[in-house]
């Protein structure tokens, strides 16, 4: 009996998406690089199963029915090319790759028409929720040559996550769509991820709170308007104990690592215009925290301000949320509106509440907090930013004075809130009518001749001033993102 799918790359995710298929009754063919790991999955976790173990690209190949399915659940960039290479010619017309790891998505707009070209299909989907959301179903996000949708939209839709009977899995889009929605997707993880340890770290060392109180308070902010994964592992986290009855978080080295989709979000939005003020930041605060020995000596000889809280803990805890939820709509806005942007830039028809609803479960991002965001695009689809839809207007206007008092608590002791101290920035930048940016053309036009426009005068046209007398009259040209 041939296989439904085949899958290459047999590590966590791999291991786990094959074991759900087959709990859903697909027949699902493996391979991996080392073989020996076929023949240990095969004994172990996948005993007694439809899976069937292959020891070749060949044999993997030839186990599938036609049109043949191949996942590659292994790692990005050149090894999903150096397997494209190998599979290709053992492919017919109309078989199907599907690239599930975390690809750049120009990398998938590139594969997707060089492989339309030889007239096999091409999918490159984002798939979110780690071990056990592949396990157990995660969000799904494809993307590519659509006419290969139906085919895998069956397994697709099955294995992923269901929330009030959808599945967290729907086309996304041409090209590289579904792995463009999944690096925003990671960006906004690391936005989330950031302002929760911001909060933590106020918590902790700006409030002298324990961890098992900490615990019992992010148990409590879970059964609210922050309820998600990330609140709800966090409060697990601040629970667990070593193995001397202590807290293991209190253990662990301060040096974060990434993966890169964070960097990759950043760079776009710098491309696009946008400002990602909030997911650059929880990137940029990675990269700091992994300087441990340089800010090991800095503290020795900068110290910090020895200024300790003295209000009540209950307020400044109350406004500790205010500033986590109305900084985790910032990061969402912002988030949004890139895709906004790309869609139009990339021609990608991106659809922003069917995003919303695949973000509802099995991804890390997963939060009650997605339903709004349905919402809100289901009243207007034209939506231009979050921050103007009437749920948010009230919740940012509800939230707002808590959100400065937790900044204004990290600034006196000198407690890093980058995440929420640029959320804001970014907040009340975006509500200002009249920005200094006058100032800064007229600096531009003074030195370089970039010109300016006038508020009493038409946009589109542009002016230059000679500043000093004796600059001419010609003006540069200008780049405006």
């Amino acid at each position: 009996m041939k296989a439904n799918i085949g899958l290459i790359g047999l590590a966590v995710m791999g291991q786990n998406l094959v074991l759900n298929m087959n709990d859903h009754g697909f027949r699902v063919a493996v391979y991996n690089r080392t073989i020996r790991t076929v023949d240990e999955f095969l004994e172990g976790p996948a005993k007694d199963t439809l899976v069937v173990g292959t020891h070749s690209l060949e044999a993997l190949v030839d186990s599938l029915a036609s049109p043949r399915i191949v996942m590659l659940m292994v790692k990005a960039g050149e090894v999903v090319d150096q397997y494209i290479d190998k599979l290709v010619p053992l492919l017919s017309e109309g078989d199907i790759i599907v690239d599930g790891g975390n690809s750049l998505f120009t990398d998938t707009n590139r594969r997707t028409a060089i492989l339309k070209e030889q007239n096999i299909n091409y999918i490159g989907t984002g798939v979110s929720g780690g071990e056990e959301g592949a396990r157990h179903g995660p969000s799904i996000m494809p993307g590519g040559n659509q006419a290969a949708w139906a085919t895998v939209k069956p397994i697709f839709q099955a294995i992923s996550a269901q929330v009030e009977g959808d599945p967290c899995c729907e086309w996304v889009g041409d090209n590289g769509a579904g792995h463009y929605v999944k690096m925003v997707h990671n960006g906004i993880e690391y936005g989330d991820m950031q302002l929760i340890c911001e909060a933590y770290q106020l918590l902790s060392e700006g409030l002298g709170l324990s961890a098992d109180e900490m615990h019992e308070i992010f148990t409590e902010w879970n059964q609210g308007e922050l309820s998600s994964y990330l609140i709800e592992i966090t409060a697990n986290i601040l629970a667990y104990k070593d193995e001397d009855g202590l807290p293991l978080v209190d253990k662990i080295l301060d040096t974060a690592g990434q993966k890169g989709t964070g960097k990759w979000t950043g760079i776009n939005a710098l491309d696009l215009g946008i400002p990602l003020t909030l997911i650059g930041e929880s990137v940029f605060a990675r990269c700091l925290s992994a300087q441990k020995a340089e800010r090991v000596t800095a503290a020795q000889v900068l110290p910090k301000h020895t200024q300790v809280f003295t209000g009540d803990k209950s307020a400044m805890i109350t406004a500790v949320r205010d500033a986590l939820y109305a900084a985790k709509i910032i990061s969402y806005a912002q988030g949004f509106r890139l895709m906004r942007e790309a869609s139009k830039e990339y021609k990608l028809s991106l659809n922003y509440g069917e995003i919303a609803l695949m973000w509802r479960g099995g991804c890390i991002i997963r939060s009650q907090f997605l339903n709004d965001i349905k919402k809100a695009y289901d009243a207007n689809p034209a939506l231009e930013n979050l921050l103007l839809a009437d749920f948010f207007i009230e919740a940012m206007k509800k939230a707002d004075a808590g959100w400065r008092k937790a900044v204004i608590l990290g600034v006196e002791l000198g407690i890093p809130t980058p995440a929420f101290s640029s959320a804001l920035a970014y907040y009340d930048g975006y509500r200002t009518e009249r920005l200094p940016a006058n100032l800064l053309q007229a600096q531009r036009d003074y030195f370089g001749a970039h010109t300016y426009e006038r508020t009493d005068k038409p946009r589109g046209e542009f002016f230059h001033t000679d500043w000093t007398g004796h600059g001419g009259k010609t003006a540069s040209s200008t780049y405006t993102v």
